[in-house]
Formats: structure tokens, C-alpha cells, sequence
């Protein structure tokens, strides 16, 4: 029973991770503009003044 808690507590403390460096990566591009465009997740991309074309 143990194991598995503490699966369970691993696996939610990566993802917790996970969000959390998607957020500080969000905010230094935001930050720093002049380092090149923010990929957004929504699928789509910045290029083209915020869109793509799509083939």
C-alpha cells in the first residue's frame, strides 16, 4: 500500500513540475521578447505576426 501512495505522490509531483516550468517559461518569454517567439499550446504558433498558414 505504501508503493502506491507513493507512486501516486511521484507522479503528481512531476506534473506539478511539469506546470510549474511551463508557467516560468511563459513568463521569461513574455519578459524577454528579443529572444525569439513564444510557442504557444494551443497548437497554433507565433510566426506571421501570430498565425500560420495551414496546409
Amino acid at each position: 500500500m505504501v508503493k502506491v501512495l507513493l507512486a501516486s505522490l511521484i507522479i503528481f509531483l512531476v506534473l506539478a513540475a511539469w506546470v510549474m516550468v511551463e508557467r516560468l517559461y511563459a513568463a521569461f518569454a513574455a519578459r524577454h521578447p528579443e529572444l525569439g517567439p513564444f510557442r504557444r499550446n494551443d497548437g497554433g504558433c507565433s510566426c506571421g505576426s501570430g498565425s500560420c498558414e495551414r496546409r
